[in-house]
Parts: structure tokens; sequence; C-alpha cells
């Protein structure tokens, strides 16, 4: 056995996916998912609403900032247990033997359902911006709700296909996309920029302020925050270097670096897109109405943008086709230490592929079951917007993925404060700084994304409707919340004790020599 299977063993587990990930690969998967193509052209208009360009410029900004903080905690932590299970494990390791099948079973089922919601959300937005392409080039056509469900489900049933089939293909395909998106990026900004009819001034790009005055929100600083969900809901998925970790070499090394890597290059390639996008728009009010496509058409007509499009297209498959990917890894390690129904059904692997084919395939159904409120209204034309209850259970994914991201972060600085063992990445005499700074900043974005980004003065008024003015954010996390804890009362807790390797105690875990020389963390932080 190779050192990253003598280190998996001292964990517990035996080495049962496939390692052939390089550090690039592990960095790639994180990278692709983040997808600034995928979250910034989702969310482009929302952030133009929501502060405008100061908004979008110094939101995207202040965000990479605090993720990139939570992402060195989470790094630090991924070096000492590089695992598919991830964050439930490290939970588990950190709680102690005493409250580790809790604390793994919250951090686990929060994990689970920001991933899904995250591949939904991807996927359902490519359906979607595929379908508004089509239109924009056929005035006949109309796409209602559901064209986007069937459209949704080939998507995401070519992306099953993929990791069952293809995960030499998925892996090739997660390494073009780290330079789809650079490239992509660049073509598209200088491509704007130069067909431009006028460019918007400096001045405009970093200092204007834009709100919605029907809106009714209490002040500019609250509207500021409320568009924060524009870079937030873009810098999720860089746990998946970690749920990668069992396919990767020298993982406590690659793991961790891929994390931070994935959040400090796309905050570099996102603020350059949004710059350029800002300086080539034509005005605020046509690009809130006509989206991204506005700005591609008023710099190079329609045949032009069509191209661009193309790009976004791209960038949008390679990201939901590497979340699935992460997805599943997850899942399989969940089933294997019995945490999820029908457990021995999800954790098998193919002999052939030596990929968790199962599990792809349950992340498959549990994203089209996300889609189907589509169905309450299937005629509805797409140009009026999806559902809000599919809006909402997406819109979880922030909330979920950041949970999951901070409980273990917490428990490092709590309960294992005086007992964890660091692997070759770790933060030093800085790590309690930075971990707090990461709890706080969780606890911060948790409370401020399920706040109503409108308030009408008169609930009884025909301007105010519960679908369009309520946040359905807080109360689907708390109902999900509800659930799995429901479970864990009423049965969970009789059978679920955790990862199955835990009862040695973390002060036992002893860490082998992943490389040659382990770098020291100057050397960490120069390469970060």
């Amino acid at each position: 056995m190779d050192n990253d299977e003598i280190f998996l063993e001292k964990l517990g587990y035996k080495q049962e996916l496939k390692r052939e990930l390089t550090s690039f690969s592990n960095f790639a998967v994180s990278f692709t998912i983040i997808s600034i193509l995928t979250g910034i052209n989702s969310l482009f208009t929302f952030g133009l609403t929501n502060g405008g360009p100061v908004g979008l410029v110094w939101g995207w900004t202040l965000v990479a900032l605090f993720s990139g903080l939570v992402s060195l905690s989470m790094a630090e932590i991924c070096s000492a247990y590089p695992t598919s299970g991830g964050l439930y494990f490290w939970s588990a390791q950190l709680a102690g033997k005493q409250h580790a099948p809790v604390y793994s079973w919250i951090t686990g089922w929060f994990n689970l359902i920001g991933q899904v919601a995250t591949t939904a959300g991807i996927d359902f937005g490519l359906a979607t911006f595929i379908l508004n392409v089509i239109a924009s080039n056929n005035s006949d056509f109309v796409p209602v709700a559901w064209h986007n469900l069937l459209l949704y489900l080939a998507i995401l049933v070519i992306h099953g296909l993929l990791n069952t089939f293809a995960n030499k293909i998925v892996k090739f395909l997660c390494d073009v996309s780290v330079w789809w998106h650079i490239f992509g990026t660049l073509i598209i900004v200088i491509t704007v920029l130069a067909g431009a009819p006028s460019r918007e001034s400096a001045g405009f790009v970093f200092t204007t302020f834009n709100k919605d005055p029907t809106a009714g929100l209490p002040s500019d600083a609250y509207i500021f925050f409320i568009g924060l969900l524009t870079a937030q809901y873009t810098f999720t998925g860089f746990d998946a270097s970690a749920h990668m970790t069992e396919e990767t070499k020298n993982a406590a090394v690659a793991g961790p670096v891929g994390i931070v890597l994935s959040v400090v290059i796309s905050f570099v390639a996102g603020l350059f897109y949004i710059v350029g996008l800002l300086f080539a728009m034509p005005d605020i009010t046509s690009t809130i109405q006509g989206g991204l496509p506005a700005i591609f058409a008023n710099s190079v007509g329609q045949v032009g943008s069509n191209l661009l499009s193309v790009i976004v297209m791209g960038a949008m498959f390679f990201a939901g086709m590497s979340s699935l990917t992460a997805n599943s890894r997850m899942m399989f390690a969940f089933a294997r230490d019995g945490a999820l129904p029908f457990s021995n059904v999800w954790h098998t692997i193919n002999p052939d592929t030596k990929t968790p084919v199962a599990s792809v395939w349950l992340g498959v159904l549990l994203c089209f079951v996300l889609g189907l409120p589509v169905l309450s209204d299937p005629v509805r034309a797409l140009s009026s917007g999806v559902p809000v209850a599919f809006t909402a259970i997406t819109s979880i994914a922030v909330i979920g993925l950041y949970i999951s991201y901070v409980i273990p972060v917490f428990l490092r600085l709590t309960i294992s404060r005086d007992r964890f063992v660091p692997g070759p990445f770790h933060l030093g005499k800085f790590s309690p700084v930075v971990g707090w700074i990461s709890v706080l900043w969780v606890a911060f974005i948790t409370v401020l994304f399920v706040l109503p980004t409108s308030l009408p003065n008169d609930l009884n008024s025909a301007t105010f409707t519960w679908e369009n003015n309520l946040n359905y954010t807080g109360p689907m996390v708390v109902f999900f919340t509800l659930l799995f804890m429901a479970w864990w009362a009423v049965d969970a807790r009789r059978w679920f004790k955790g990862p199955k390797v835990i009862e040695r105690s973390v002060s036992d875990m002893e860490f082998p020599k992943v490389v040659e020389q382990q770098p020291s963390q100057a050397t960490v932080t120069s390469a970060i």
C-alpha cells in the first residue's frame, strides 16, 4: 500500500475508490463547482437591484475575504482527516466519542441537503438559460415550466451517465473546465468591452449604488447586505476537494490546497468578470430587464451573443457534472457509516469503474425531486420566473453548506482545542483567529439570507403577495432541520454511532509521513 492508503486505514477505512486524481484535478473539481460563470450569471441582475455596481464589486470582495477564511479553517481540518466523508467525519472526530454521533449526524445532513440543492440549482439554471437563448432567437417559441423540467431531467441524466460510465472523462472535463472558465471569462470580457458602443465610467462601476424603490427595504446598508447573496451563492461547493480526497494522490496536502486555491482564483477571475460586465453594460434598467444576454447583444449583436452564451452554458454544464460527482462521494461515505435509509444500497462500488454508481443516481433522483414544484403551474412562462418554492429550496444551499462548513471548525476551537493533531497543512498560531471569524461570518449570513428582500408598507395592499414577498428560505431551513432532528430523536440515536471508526480518540491518531518532506507552515502559506 502507498502512504495515502496507509493513512486512510489509520483513519479506519480501506481503500475502495480508485485513487487517480492529481492535485490539479482535485482543485479543478472545487473550482468548477464554484463556477463564477454560473453563480454570477444567475444572480447578476439580483445584485444590480440590491446594491448595484457597489454591491457587486465591493460585495464580491467582502464575501471572498470571509469565504477565504472559512476555506482556510476547513483546509486545516481536511489535512488531518482526508476522507470522502469530509465535514461529517471531521465533526465526529473533533466532538469526541461521546458527542460524535449527534454532531456528525447534524453536519452530514446539512451538508447533504446543501449539496443536493446546489446541484439542482446549477442544472435547473442551465436548463432555464438554454431555453431563454432559444427563445431569444425564435420569437414564436415561448418556453414554459414543463419544458424546463424535461430539459432539466435530460441534463441530470447526462451528468449521471458521465459519472457512471466515464470517470476518466469526468476527470478530464474537470481539468478542461478550469481553462474553460479562465479563458471563457477573458473572451467574454474582452469581447463585450471591445464591442460596446459606449462604456461606463470608473466612477459608475466602483461608486454607484442602486436599489429598487418599490421594495420598501429599511436602509441602503440592509440592501447592500441582502445583495451579498450574488457572491455568497457563487462561493459554495469548495468542500468538494475534501470529498474527493480518497481518490486523490498525496491527499493530506492536495485536498486542503485545492479548497483554498479554488476560492482565491475564483475571487480574482470573478472580480475581473464583474468589473468587465459593468463597464460594458448599456444601463442598469435595461440590464435588469434583459439579464446578461442584454449586455452580450448590446456589444456584439444576436449572433455574437449566442456564441458567448455557449461559453456560459459550457461552464454551467461542467459545474453541474462536478457537483454531482462530489455529491455522490459524500452520500457514499454517509451510507458507508449507515446514516442513510437503505445504506447498503447506496454504499456500493462498481467493480469496473471503482465509482459509487448507486449514490450517483440517488443524487440524480433527489435533484429531480427538487425540480418537481414547477408542475404546480406547468404552463407558466419562464419569463415570469420559476416557482418560489423551488427558488427557496435552492436558496438553502448557501445556508445548508456553510453551516456544515463551520460546525467542525467550531468543534476544533472548543471541544478539541487541546487535542487536535494537525496535518501537514496548518495555520499555526493564526488558527483560532481565523476559525472564530469564520464561525461569526457564517452565523451572520445564516440570519441575513432568511430576511425578506421586500417589505411592502401594507400587508393588505394589492401589491403584496405571499409568493412574491415572503422569503421561504427560513421556513424551509427550519422544516428540514426539524425533519432530520426528529428522525434522530425518535429512531436514529439508537443505532447511528457516527463514523464506524470513532472508537479511537483523536489524541491516539498517529499521522503518517504522507510526503517525503512535509512542507512547513511558511511553505504552505507561500504556495497559497
